[in-house]
């Protein structure tokens, strides 16, 4: 079937992706003398894997045995860069660890975190999630020659390591001055620090390990899979520091709560918390309100797995139409470093989802997604669902269209990419081939999570962005540095 704009439906990448997150951030703390027993490296290990889906492209763990520091990165998954025997040399009893997915600086070794740098006074390993937007104006600050990466966190290292043995001195300083989007984690030989923006947009929670022991992690999900309890989220501009005298928190700057809305759509896995709230609860409530502000007659609802599921389990609760599974996810398929080739171009989506021929076969499909962003995964979704043998198909969004770019950590493209941000909603149902389509209301979407409008960054649904972007001085833009 052509397109409007002259391509076929099955023709599109496959490696056409959803949004992705900038990265997931996990520390630990344990008594020295736990060290041996705790094996600080593997449950960092388990940190990032359970927050693998905020970051693809590369891996990396810091380990601190109370006199140095080592750092092992690498290019891939978690599980693809480290194994036994790597984590049993990353000894101690302080760690951090990180998975990327880039939005500054390209996805090379060199830009891999942990970011290390060292001084006369000793080193300090720093991971971040987020984006900050004047890292032109702070790399200014630094003398040149001092930056051998790209990202805005190479930039945010080296200036927190001009103290001295001092971090905390230097995060005083420089973090009031700092603006965008900043969940970090750092630390020196002998304590663990954590840093979370005025906004607060990007996630931080603090846990606590049985027998003694801290750990700080992007989502709460990080902190099950360790065994840790939680605490409570890192304030919007709070800092702590972690050591043997236990947790020290100390203000840097006023909270202005600006949470990423698009956490509670897709970024968090449903088994985190947020502000006390499931997003799994919050998801199923989206599709509830869905099936009430764009109802349609059908046959069954299906999600696309796994994004669309606890909404397309709310709509069907509320539509009282069968739930349904029409699609097969290929659990087995991530991130790929061979490029197809254009007989497997032609694939498209079947390299990820495969359709249940007898269960959606002259059946009137209502499909759930979380978000359209360009377009090309639902264009070929809807295709191959009636090549399948579908009836109609109606599709239904469980957030409101994606009509402007993230400067805070998120990859979403320019606007000018964005379907959205060029067509009205019936130009996205034609394109998409779609029998109808509906988006969740911003409104709705907002109640449904249960947090007050106003502490809500919405910047990608409707523009309004808490922190000032200047054109000049997105951090997503950073000069490119050579060592």
């Amino acid at each position: 079937m052509p397109l409007r704009d002259g391509r076929m439906s099955h023709d599109i990448d496959p490696t056409d992706r959803p949004p992705q997150d900038a990265c997931g951030v996990f520390g630990v703390w344990v008594p020295a003398d736990q060290a041996t027993r705790a094996e600080v490296s593997k449950l960092t290990y388990y940190g990032l894997y359970a927050l693998q889906h905020r970051g693809q492209e590369s891996a990396g763990i810091a380990v601190s045995d109370g006199s140095r520091i080592v750092v092992f990165k690498d290019m891939g998954l978690v599980a693809q860069v480290f194994d036994e025997s790597v984590l049993n040399t990353l000894r101690g009893h302080i760690a951090v660890g990180h998975c990327r997915y880039s939005t500054t600086g390209s996805p090379t070794w060199e830009n891999a975190q942990p970011t290390f740098r060292s001084s006369d006074a000793g080193g300090l390993a720093l991971v971040h999630n987020g984006n900050l937007i004047n890292t032109p104006e702070l790399a200014a600050r630094l003398d040149p020659g001092v930056l051998t990466a790209t990202t805005d966190t190479e930039v945010l290292a080296a200036l927190l390591s001009t103290h001295g043995d001092d971090p905390l001195a230097a995060a005083r300083e420089i973090l009031p001055a700092t603006r965008g989007a900043y969940s970090l984690v750092f630390m020196d030989e002998g304590t663990l620090y954590a840093a979370r923006d005025p906004e607060g947009i990007r996630p931080l929670v603090l846990g606590e390990m049985e027998g003694g022991g801290w750990v700080v992690a992007s989502e709460t999900a990080g902190l099950d899979i360790v065994g840790a309890r939680v605490v409570r989220e890192i304030e919007p501009g709070e800092m702590i520091a972690v050591d043997g005298s236990g947790v020290r928190s100390e203000r840097f700057a006023e909270a202005r709560p600006k949470g990423c809305l698009f956490e509670y759509v897709y970024l968090a896995r449903p088994d985190t918390t947020i502000a006390g709230r499931s997003v799994q609860a919050t998801r199923v409530e989206v599709g509830r309100r869905l099936a009430r502000e764009h109802p349609v007659e059908g046959d069954m609802v299906i999600p696309t797995p796994e994004s669309g599921t606890p909404a397309a389990i709310g709509y069907a609760e509320a539509s009282g139409i069968p739930y349904g599974q029409g699609l097969v996810k290929n659990s087995y398929v991530g991130r790929t470093f061979i490029q197809p080739s254009q007989t497997i171009r032609q694939l498209g989506i079947r390299l990820k989802l495969n359709p249940l021929r007898e269960a959606i076969e002259g059946k009137r499909l209502i499909v759930v997604d979380d978000s359209i962003v360009r377009g090309n995964t639902q264009r070929a979704i809807v295709a191959m669902l009636r090549d399948a043998g579908a009836a109609e198909v109606h599709v239904r969004i469980s957030s409101p269209p994606v009509s402007w770019p993230c400067f805070y950590g998120i990859d979403f493209a320019t606007r000018a990419e964005l379907i959205a941000g060029n067509l009205s909603v019936e130009e996205i149902r034609d394109s998409i081939g779609a029998d109808s389509l509906g988006y969740i209301s911003l409104d709705e979407l907002i109640s449904a999570s249960h947090i007050a409008k106003d502490n809500l960054c919405r910047a990608c649904f409707d523009g309004v962005y808490p922190v000032p972007v200047d054109d000049d001085a997105r951090g997503k833009h950073l000069l490119e540095v050579t060592s």
